[in-house]
């Protein structure tokens, strides 16, 4: 449990965390390049003159399979698309309302779009055609459902070779049929839950969905959308899948809409005050130097977004095509990171073709179903140092007043023990102890050095002396009480007070004028 929801556990209902929306593309990975095309079509003796005519014969087979599902489901054949302005999921939520359908196929949805596929071209070197990759539009089927397992979900299924499929579904949808089906009562909003009677079960279902057996599951549904694929490509083939995009939301569930009103503003204006690049890449567990910046050779791209939600704000940060994100809507808050590009994490895991027995390496994460347990580990832990950060903005007590406990001097055990200048001369070293990653490990005198050595206050003195200094202060933080010891360590955390007066100060230094001056109005 991170500690904005223990923050809150005396007045949220409860909180789920898990899988929202999950994309899922499959590729038959023979059939992505060239040199495949052509070992395909030579295998089949088909000659590269005649690839078109071949690949279109099998299209419409595609296609009047995918009428005759449409037609014995829902007693209606294909419904084209005429204008990319039209939304294809409210299209089938309409259509599932005005036809009262519970369970099952919605309807079968067609549009022209982009496309990579295979075209023969006059090669005069050689002096015939060959295959090149070829971006050209065609004919894709959109299949809906509100499946009895996984609920509302949609598969996209490219009719031109190399036969693309795309499989979108939802972890709250999943969770909604899947608490229908044990009897668990809930109430939902859009992808929300605004209650749920047992959150317990309902986060274990979330867990148990993170470790699912992707390639049988999606391969599950090649049979009702794609039932001539082995007639089309053999019995030798089969599909690649990827997780193409991945958002994880904690959600916390609170009575009503006015239990967060009060201080939803605060921690999203402080949530968009400290969203600087370095804290962005905190959140995302990007390397830092001992100093807490970037290093000189980083190039993350980062961006920083504030827009208009319902009737409260999303705040959203990106960088390198991941973001996290926070906003309330009804009774919930929200806080979710989107992963498009897994391989800026990594975990100790095994390579493609490593046995068992061999070591684990620290990796970047893939795209294969076979990371999507890691992929989804580590979107949580994005979401809670997130979160972590935002819980020390939730208070109400002027800075001042919070400033003034520690910039007094005071007696402890006969020692006089002098007052903080966090503004001054100390602003450095609160600064320091404030850095996220010592919240898991603790601080050490060598870590706050390393923080340390280049500030002006810490200029020209020794290794030695330094260290002193160092020891003097670290003593000083635990008799105001920022800091406690860890048990039969030399390492240090910060205490709620503690927290509670770093993140005043860096809210404060962040924060603009303009800010400030709103804040106070």
């Amino acid at each position: 449990m991170n500690t904005l929801i223990q923050k809150f556990s005396d007045v949220i209902n409860g909180y789920i965390s898990g899988f929202d929306r999950i994309v899922f593309k499959g590729s038959i990975m023979s059939l992505m390049h060239e040199k495949g095309a052509a070992n395909f079509c030579g295998h089949r003796n088909i000659l590269n003159k005649d690839f078109k005519g071949w690949m279109l014969s099998r299209t419409a087979g595609i296609i009047a399979d995918a009428e005759n599902l449409s037609m014995r489901n829902c007693g209606v054949g294909i419904m084209p698309i005429t204008s990319s302005r039209h939304r294809k999921e409210s299209l089938a939520h309409d259509h599932q309302l005005r036809n009262n359908i519970s369970s099952g196929l919605i309807g079968v949805w067609s549009a022209v779009e982009s496309c990579v596929t295979f075209k023969a071209r006059y090669d005069k070197t050689a002096g015939f055609p060959r295959l090149s990759r070829h971006w050209g539009k065609c004919k894709h089927l959109y299949f809906y459902y509100d499946h009895e397992d996984y609920g509302f979900m949609n598969i996209r299924l490219q009719t031109w070779f190399p036969y693309h499929i795309q499989i979108a579904m939802n972890g709250r949808e999943w969770l909604r049929r899947s608490l229908e089906k044990i009897g668990v009562d809930h109430n939902v909003k859009g992808n929300k839950f605004t209650f749920i009677d047992d959150y317990q079960t309902a986060q274990r279902i979330l867990d148990e969905q993170r470790n699912s057996h992707w390639t049988e599951i999606l391969g599950g549904f090649l049979s009702d959308v794609f039932p001539s694929m082995r007639s089309v490509v053999g019995e030798d083939l089969s599909y690649y899948w990827t997780l193409w995009q991945s958002e994880l939301a904690t959600d916390m569930i609170f009575d009503s809409p006015h239990r967060i009103d009060p201080f939803i503003d605060t921690m999203l204006r402080y949530a968009l005050m400290t969203g600087s690049f370095t804290n962005v890449m905190r959140y995302m567990d990007r390397p830092l130097t001992s100093r807490g910046v970037p290093r000189s050779n980083c190039s993350d791209e980062y961006k920083g977004r504030a827009i208009s939600f319902n009737d409260g704000l999303c705040l959203r940060f990106w960088l390198n095509g991941n973001s996290v994100k926070i906003y309330n809507e009804a009774n919930v808050i929200r806080t979710e990171t989107t992963t498009h590009n897994p391989s800026m994490f990594k975990a100790h895991r095994h390579k493609k073709g490593d046995s068992e027995e061999t070591p684990k390496k620290l990796r970047g994460l893939r795209k294969s179903v076979a990371d999507t347990p890691l992929t989804a580990a580590k979107a949580q832990q994005v979401n809670d140092r997130f979160m972590n950060h935002l819980a020390q903005c939730e208070d109400e007590t002027p800075a001042a007043k919070i400033f003034a406990g520690v910039s007094k001097a005071k007696k402890k055990d006969g020692r006089r023990i002098r007052a903080l200048d966090v503004t001054g001369k100390d602003r450095a070293l609160i600064q320091a102890i404030s850095t996220p990653k010592f919240s898991v490990s603790g601080m050490t005198n060598r870590a706050l050095r390393e923080i340390l050595e280049g500030e002006e206050v810490y200029a020209g003195k020794t290794e030695k002396q330094l260290s002193s200094k160092v020891s003097r202060q670290l003593r000083m933080l635990r008799d105001h009480g920022l800091i406690k010891k860890m048990p039969r360590q030399n390492r240090y955390q910060l205490t709620p007070k503690g927290q509670q007066v770093t993140a005043v100060l860096n809210a404060t230094l962040a924060a603009s004028t303009q800010q400030l001056t709103k804040m106070a109005a």
